[in-house]
């Protein structure tokens, strides 16, 4: 992979290698920025989801659809 993108960059005249070099960098901040995200600290992580989560009423209830398996 890396011997077709050089191949191919080198094929570009030099004012678009320098667009290509810019438009890589900024995929690679793009990508550094979301695999080093802060991660949840464990013991903080109980109860994060509170309010944002709900389960209706009859939520155990038998579904009419099912009846006849039932």
């Amino acid at each position: 992979m890396e011997q077709a993108l050089l191949e191919q960059i080198q094929r570009l005249p030099e004012s678009a290698q320098q667009e290509a070099l810019q438009y890589i960098e900024g995929l690679v901040a793009k990508y550094n920025q979301s695999v080093q995200a802060p991660l949840v600290d464990r013991k903080n992580a109980f109860g994060i989801w509170k309010g944002e989560v709900w389960l209706s009423d009859d939520f155990n209830a038998t579904l009419d659809d099912l009846q006849e398996y039932m």
